[in-house]
């Protein structure tokens, strides 16, 4: 983010988030519609041990990425959830108006969560991707950070199942039905106007977000970084399941 951009946060946060988010919000995927459609119909790697254990297909992955090189922290403090040791490692790229992100959380997340994340086999980090100019996703994503960090990941939940009701409200009013929406998260009108214009933190998530462009290609959301492979769309609990049960 630059200087010039960083000066007008606090008058686009407040101000403009419902104008701007009229062209971004339940959008924001990018190609990950294509990608999340196409991976549907991706083949399932040839592995004849796999085969056997699963019925569900593998994801193929897009590329290759340095895992070493992506597990190391960015400007922010990881989000992170499960053992750092653990033998799979998961990253994920998402967007807060993202409808394939919010999917995923919905039906796929907590069970990925339970099954691994919770028994010492995954660890999984979350990071943020809200595409340039979609300060809706920006501003979620600030107020999550606003949070304290035990709250993170349920502040982050809550907005995604809410999603069409602030992202998309009726009114056009995203701001006001964000606002109430971060009420029910602990904010006061104070505290939420005081995380909306805190520039550093937009342009530290930001930050973010254009080194997972920049260093390991990411181009849409969700995209996972799994031990070493990069994969893009949406993901069913059978299908991440049987990856990481191909890498365990």
């Amino acid at each position: 983010m630059s200087t010039s951009e960083l000066s007008i946060t606090k008058r686009r946060l407040l101000g403009g988030i419902a104008i701007a988010a009229v062209g971004f919000a339940l959008t924001a995927c990018s190609d990950a519609e294509d990608k999340a459609a196409s991976a549907e119909a991706k083949p399932a790697v040839s592995n004849e041990t796999t085969a056997s254990t699963t019925s569900a297909e593998i994801p193929t992955a897009d590329r290759d990425v340095d895992m070493e090189e992506a597990l190391k922290p960015g400007p922010l403090k990881e989000m992170a959830l499960g053992d750092p040791n653990a033998p799979v490692k998961v990253i994920e790229y998402m967007s807060m108006t993202c409808p394939h992100c919010a999917n995923f959380h919905e039906k796929t997340f907590e069970a990925i969560k339970t099954k691994y994340v919770d028994t010492g086999k995954v660890y999984f980090v979350l990071r943020e991707f809200p595409f340039p100019q979609d300060t809706a996703s920006l501003a979620a994503f600030m107020l999550a950070r606003c949070t304290t960090e035990d709250k993170y990941f349920p502040f982050v939940s809550m907005l995604l199942k809410q999603q069409r009701t602030w992202a998309a409200p009726g009114d056009g009013d995203v701001r006001g039905a964000m606002l109430q929406l971060s009420k029910l998260g602990g904010f006061t009108q104070e505290t939420f106007d005081a995380c909306l214009t805190n520039a550093q933190l937009a342009g530290d998530v930001s930050k973010v977000r254009d080194r997972g462009a920049e260093e390991f290609g990411v181009q849409s959301t969700p995209t996972f970084l799994i031990n070493g492979k990069a994969y893009s769309g949406d993901m069913s609990v059978d299908s991440m399941s049987a990856l990481i049960d191909s890498l365990l």
